[in-house]
């Protein structure tokens, strides 16, 4: 394959992501695996600044130090379709969430990245806003092993479309857990620190917010979705109650003067039904989403020779959770409510998307879960740069700004079409357009003894499979025009 052919974002993609990568080490000049983790992560515009003073020969070292199991990164080619960097002043990224300065939007959500005081500080130092702290309850927490189990494709390791986890909520006790809230504050005091609390009983709720108060906190989530509770009447049961939210929500909202932010469950059909419940009773923010009920059947992930339901996360649920964001944000009863983004962010791209449709603020795990605190690097940069790409200066800019662009079904153009265009310079001669078209289109793609795709326009309905299923990138769009009639 040529140079102009490689993908790099492909062959990005097959890095390992080591630590004290060895093809950085071999380099000396630069730092080799920070581009290909920038290019991994959506910043192939400025992976090049980790390469400056790095001639052929330190590339060519660096890729024989690949350890990859299979074979080596291809850094050199990578390296030569990367574009020289223009060197600009970034953008703050601060914004105001329910009234507390926050130095990014990025926070680490309730979950296994955030457990205990080491684990939070490194992430702070790693250049996290904030935290939303796994979970804290006064109930024994005992949990199962295996907890995770993974969705990807056949022959990808280490890589993966969404998890499924187990676990419930924090092992410590809840006065360990206050502690550790009170002393990650007190040292970080520009960091944003929020206590997740689950409850039982209106008394629980109370009790935990008090303590989460006490503790010096910026701020309570009401955990009202945890999908794989051992108890009935906690987690995703209260979630899927409008009744029980508002009643919840308005009992901590009287006992505590720190905003408080319900967290609502995926697992339900309309999630505006108990938003509006928090919202009435008095929510500052609404967090969304939790994991999605699922169920997987892996031999590696039974439990004793047993399987149950848990939560589904990652890069799999994004376009669902951004379905209910856009539901909350669309709201006219709850306009003034700021929403907290979770669900499948892994890029700065990810979070620009929660961003547009409403956030304050993202929330990520599972992505820290793969690749470590390392990614908010690439996840503020790339926003920074973005940014700076149409001449933004305030974040706040682009909160909400695509809502006006989506609209009913009903009221969609149906009266124009865009048609693919095909590049046959580009095209490999492969044949997966003519196919799906032919078995899931509409007829509309001849292959020939040329092995090159040929469009049928009065067939073509513009549906856009065959560009969706092309591994090279050689179709493209074309302006969109008045359809036929009859089309």
């Amino acid at each position: 394959m040529s140079k102009k052919q490689l993908n790099i974002k492909e062959e990005a993609a097959r890095c390992l992501l080591c630590e004290n990568a060895p093809c950085s080490r071999a380099c000396g000049k630069g730092d080799v695996a920070r581009a290909i983790r920038a290019v991994r992560f959506g910043n192939e515009a400025i992976a090049r600044q980790w390469l400056d003073g790095c001639d052929d020969s330190d590339l060519e070292h660096a890729e024989q130090a690949c350890i990859h199991y299979d074979r080596p990164i291809r850094i050199q080619e990578i390296a030569d379709q990367l574009p020289q960097v223009a060197h600009a002043d970034l953008p703050s990224l601060a914004i105001d969430f329910c009234g507390l300065p926050c130095e990014n939007p990025f926070f680490l959500a309730s979950s296994s990245i955030c457990t205990n005081y080491e684990m939070v500080a490194r992430a702070f130092e790693a250049g996290w806003a904030g935290v939303f702290y796994k979970t804290i309850c006064l109930d024994d927490i005992r949990e199962v092993s295996p907890r995770f189990d993974v969705l990807h494709r056949e022959g990808d390791k280490g890589d993966f479309t969404a998890l499924r986890n187990m676990e419930q909520l924090s092992e410590n006790p809840a006065e360990v857990d206050f502690d550790i809230l009170r002393r990650l504050k007190q040292n970080y005091p520009s960091k944003i620190v929020v206590a997740s609390i689950m409850g039982s009983t209106e008394e629980q709720w109370i009790e935990l917010a008090k303590m989460a108060e006490a503790a010096g906190v910026d701020a309570v989530e009401l955990n009202f979705s945890c999908p794989q509770m051992r108890l009935a009447g906690m987690g995703s049961d209260v979630g899927q109650d409008p009744e029980l939210v508002t009643f919840y929500t308005a009992y901590v909202k009287h006992s505590v003067s720190i905003p408080v932010i319900p967290k609502m469950t995926p697992n339900i059909t309309m999630m505006s039904n108990p938003a509006m419940g928090s919202y009435f009773a008095g929510a500052d923010a609404i967090s969304a989403i939790n994991t999605i009920k699922s169920v997987t059947m892996d031999e590696r992930a039974e439990v004793s020779g047993q399987w149950t339901v848990s939560g589904l996360s990652g890069r799999a649920v994004k376009p669902i959770a951004l379905r209910f964001i856009l539901e909350m944000a669309q709201n006219p009863v709850m306009k003034n409510v700021r929403l907290s983004g979770i669900g499948g962010i892994e890029t700065w791209r990810d979070a620009l998307e929660f961003i547009q449709l409403g956030c304050s603020n993202v929330q990520v795990c599972t992505a820290v879960m793969q690749y470590g605190y390392r990614i908010i690097d690439d996840l503020k940069l790339g926003l920074q740069h973005y940014m700076t790409s149409r001449g933004i200066t305030k974040l706040s800019t682009l909160v909400g700004e695509q809502l006006p662009n989506f609209v009913k079904p009903s009221d969609l153009d149906r009266d124009t079409v865009v048609y693919p265009i095909f590049n046959h310079e580009n095209c490999i001669g492969c044949g997966r357009c003519y196919v799906s078209c032919m078995d899931g289109g509409h007829q509309a793609i001849t292959f020939g003894d040329d092995c090159k795709p040929h469009l049928v326009g009065t067939k073509c309905v513009g549906c856009h499979l065959c560009r969706l299923v092309c591994p090279t990138g050689a179709i493209g769009v074309s302006k969109r025009v008045p359809k036929h009639k009859g089309k």
